[in-house]
């Protein structure tokens, strides 16, 4: 398959090439993925993406298993020591990065998660200097957009705030919350519902009598779905609000069209990705769940090293000194070494998928 990216990848890779002003040696990166188990198909994305990009101007992938098993913790570290590979890309669990990042400290070897979310870490990846960055945004990141959603565009609507009681409902709501305080807006209605009921017309009929007429949602896609489906049962009209964890399968009740949820598009729908989603599609590769994440992970860390050689730094001290164009939109990393954009934006489920929305008036 990836022969056929001689032919291909000049054109793919002519943007990136240019935006890094020369074309450096390539960088061998090792890509901590599954091989095997439940998670082993994220793991082919990974490593597909990965290569596919490394193949354009000779960097090298070194494929390392990922288990995600906390008692593997030596294991993967002998798998990264005999790599000895420049950075690390890959990391869909946390248990491989508490094993890794410890060891890193010293090395200057940086590593780049693509899915990782958890802020713990990070808090411990500032307090100890470690090289490690993600792509995904923080917590963070989705609380300020939503309260940015409904400031911008709900201010003068009656709101109503609902948790369905979890640590990521509740924190996500109690953030969006004390922003809105700040301004002055308060709910009309706060409510903790139950999670994972068949049925949410008593909590809907709460929400009517309230006199809410924008909700946000503190909760997973499935109760979302069972509340926009009562809502419309008791004719009651809702405008819902969620936050990435909408962005999943319909479990048991479809979403309904017009529900709102914060979340990142998809990769391949981005402009800056359509040339290289074509040229996976012409490769026989399917540019879906981590492929171009990983993709954009080793170009951009290939125009680092542009950079660590021109400026005579180390690679992980160039991963901060400048903006890099990926497929995934420019990145740049902050002090925190967190993407110091907000990828997330306001999308609407419509026809089976979350589309780009509007930002609601008032």
């Amino acid at each position: 398959m990836f022969r056929v990216l001689s032919v291909l990848l000049p054109v793919v890779t002519l943007a990136a090439a240019n935006a890094s002003g020369a074309t450096a040696a390539g960088l061998k990166v090792g890509v901590v993925a599954p091989v095997e188990g439940p998670l082993a198909l994220l793991g082919r994305q990974v490593l597909e993406g990965a290569r596919f990009q490394a193949e354009a101007r000779g960097s090298e992938v070194v494929a390392i298993p990922e288990t995600c098993e906390a008692g593997d913790a030596e294991a993967l570290k002998a798998a990264v020591a005999a790599a000895a590979a420049e950075a690390l890309v890959g990391f869909l669990c946390t248990e491989s990065l508490e094993a890794i990042l410890p060891t890193l400290g010293g090395t200057g070897v940086p590593a780049i998660s693509l899915s990782v979310r958890s802020d713990v870490l990070m808090e411990d990846v500032r307090k100890n200097g470690w090289p490690f960055y993600r792509l995904v945004p923080s917590a963070r990141k989705e609380t300020e957009k939503l309260a940015s959603v409904i400031l911008e565009g709900w201010k003068g609507e009656p709101l109503a705030l609902i948790d369905d009681g979890t640590i990521h409902g509740r924190d996500l709501v109690e953030g969006v919350r004390s922003a809105l305080a700040e301004t002055g807006l308060t709910p009309v209605f706060s409510d903790t519902y139950r999670p994972a009921q068949e049925q949410q017309v008593s909590l809907v009929r709460r929400l009517g009598r309230s006199g809410a007429t924008h909700v946000l949602i503190g909760g997973d896609r499935s109760d979302v779905a069972i509340i926009a489906r009562d809502a419309a049962s008791e004719t009651l009209a809702l405008t819902l609000l969620g936050g990435e964890a909408l962005d999943a399968a319909d479990q048991p009740v479809p979403l309904a069209d017009g529900v709102l949820a914060v979340t990142l598009p998809e990769a391949e729908t981005l402009p800056e990705a359509a040339p290289t989603a074509a040229a996976m599609r012409a490769a026989n590769l399917v540019p879906e769940g981590y492929t171009l994440p990983a993709f954009a992970a080793i170009g951009l860390l290939e125009q680092a090293k542009d950079r660590a050689l021109k400026d005579g730094t180390p690679l992980a001290d160039a991963l901060e000194k400048a903006p890099y164009p990926t497929v995934l939109g420019t990145i740049r990393f902050d002090a925190g070494h967190e993407r110091a954009d907000n990828p997330y934006r306001l999308m609407v489920w419509r026809q089976g998928r979350f589309v780009d929305a509007p930002l609601p008036t008032e």
